[in-house]
């Protein structure tokens, strides 16, 4: 009896010491920005290693939120965190792919791009001092459009949103009134029109609104086949939204801000799309749980190495190579995983 149990017992350990490592689920929450992405990322992941990624689309703010009450194992936003901010909560933070945020509208009979606005231009609409398609000032820009007489639904944000930061970020850079009497942050007090939460309910807002104007990220407007506007940039050139124009924005940027956390609005050059903007992910130096931490920069790398096809066709720009690398000397110098 005691031979058969020492041989079951070795038959046993045989048998588990075999078994390949359990596979560990990662927990991130916070940015719809990048949301088509992360989820299509996370797809391929788990079949590559067959571990998950469970990832909360619910806004730059709550994001934050979560990953300072240490409740994922990442968060996410589009708004980058201060260098103080960051240290006060032990934090690190790298951007992951750049994309840009646009103008979608609901006019009938308008195509997408068949509309150009500037900044100022929508800064008006969103301040509600521009009240119908056919005002003189989007006129002025679309000379050869026929505009109706319809009013505006402006749609916003209603959450904490990294979207709404670069997009009030660009707006406050281009049009002093909006600086003063709105101002740029995740979430600000709007002076009219319909609050939705996330990409998608500003998306679905805008799809279900006659005449109305929303902003998302360019990939809910792609995948919803929602009208864009095009957009006069810097320099004065009327430019659609795409991967090249993201690309153009970022083209000078030299990532020298703490944390990574440069501002991509509102940048020179011919082909640059205005209202650019990378996402980013906040972690934790120490975290509580290292295995999670270790398989979360685990699935980074291989975003960054393998990721870049998928991003390009969602129009996400991904990282450059240098940009990378400065990012893992930050992980190898400051993420404690063991």
């Amino acid at each position: 009896m005691n031979l058969f149990k020492t041989f079951t017992a070795a038959g046993l350990f045989a048998a588990f010491s075999i078994l390949p490592a359990a596979a560990i689920d990662i927990t991130g929450a916070g940015a719809t920005f990048p949301y088509p992405l992360y989820a299509k990322w996370a797809d391929a992941y788990k079949k590559e290693t067959g571990s998950s990624l469970n990832y909360q689309s619910i806004g730059s703010g709550a994001g934050i939120k979560q990953i300072q009450a240490k409740t994922v194992t990442f968060g996410a936003t589009d708004m980058p965190l201060k260098g103080a901010d960051l240290d006060k909560d032990g934090l690190i933070q790298f951007p992951t792919v750049i994309g840009g945020v646009v103008a979608v509208v609901n006019i009938e009979g308008i195509k997408p791009g068949e509309i150009t606005l500037d900044g100022p231009t929508l800064a008006r609409i969103f301040l509600g001092e521009i009240k119908t398609w056919d005002d003189a000032a989007i006129k002025k820009l679309n000379a050869s459009v026929k505009l109706p007489s319809q009013p505006i639904v402006s749609v916003h944000r209603s959450d904490g949103s990294g979207t709404t930061f670069v997009f009030t970020n660009y707006l406050s850079k281009v049009s002093a009134d909006w600086k003063s009497k709105v101002g740029e942050n995740t979430a600000v007090e709007w002076p009219n029109g319909l609050g939705a939460k996330g990409n998608e309910g500003v998306a679905n807002n805008v799809n279900q609104t006659k005449g109305s104007i929303g902003y998302v990220e360019y990939a809910y407007a792609k995948q919803n086949k929602m009208s864009h506007t095009r957009m006069i940039n810097k320099d004065g050139k009327a430019v659609e939204p795409n991967l090249a124009s993201f690309t153009a924005a970022a083209a000078s940027c030299e990532w020298g801000a703490p944390g990574f956390g440069d501002i991509l609005t509102d940048e020179s050059g011919a082909a640059s799309w205005p209202i650019a903007s990378a996402t980013f992910i906040l972690m934790h130096k120490k975290p509580q749980d290292a295995a999670a931490s270790a398989e979360a920069l685990k699935f980074f790398t291989w975003a960054y190495a393998k990721g870049g096809k998928m991003a390009e066709e969602l129009d996400y720009v991904p990282m450059p190579a240098k940009v990378v690398g400065e990012v893992k000397k930050v992980w190898n110098a400051d993420v404690k995983t063991n």
